[in-house]
């Protein structure tokens, strides 16, 4: 990967519903995880429905709103070292901010944290999610497209974001 980030970012659902999915652009300010959580509970879907959060293309978070407790998947939890929306979402797993120098995160390859099984229902296993979140030669949005692709609607989101197949 290069060392600087193609600036890449974007918030999108996801839902599944009439035997299609529907993907859609929302507010992408990164400054609250609870905003991605109503985003997805406003959808008000029957079916599978997520968000997909890109933030200038240095991780990607899954948020899946259940019941019983929200799911998350931060695909690189050292950014939580100076990234306060990465650190909210570890927050929001109970998990720890890595105890890292910020000076050292250049030369650290990042590790994915959270909910590996978020999608393993829609028939993404939490093996092949965390393959595609550390693939450390991908950039954010090209694992989000991976991910997007196993699930089938690659075509969706690359029209709702912009991005190329």
């Amino acid at each position: 990967m290069e060392d600087e980030g193609t600036g890449v970012s974007f918030a999108v659902t996801v839902a599944y519903g009439e035997n299609a999915w529907q993907v859609r652009s929302f507010r992408d300010d990164f400054t609250d995880p609870q905003v991605a959580v109503d985003a997805v509970r406003n959808l008000r879907s029957e079916g599978a429905a997520f968000a997909l959060l890109c933030v200038d293309d240095d991780y990607f978070v899954i948020v899946r709103p259940h019941p019983a407790r929200d799911m998350f998947l931060l695909s690189d939890a050292t950014m939580a070292v100076d990234d306060d929306f990465a650190a909210d979402i570890l927050d929001e797993l109970e998990a720890d901010v890595p105890d890292l120098d910020p000076e050292e995160l250049d030369d650290i390859d990042g590790w994915p944290d959270g909910d590996f099984d978020v999608l393993e229902d829609l028939g993404l296993s939490e093996e092949v999610l965390g393959v595609l979140a550390d693939d450390q030669e991908a950039w954010p949005s090209e694992q989000l497209m991976r991910i997007a692709e196993e699930l089938g609607f690659g075509e969706e989101l690359a029209e709702a974001t912009g991005l190329e197949r």
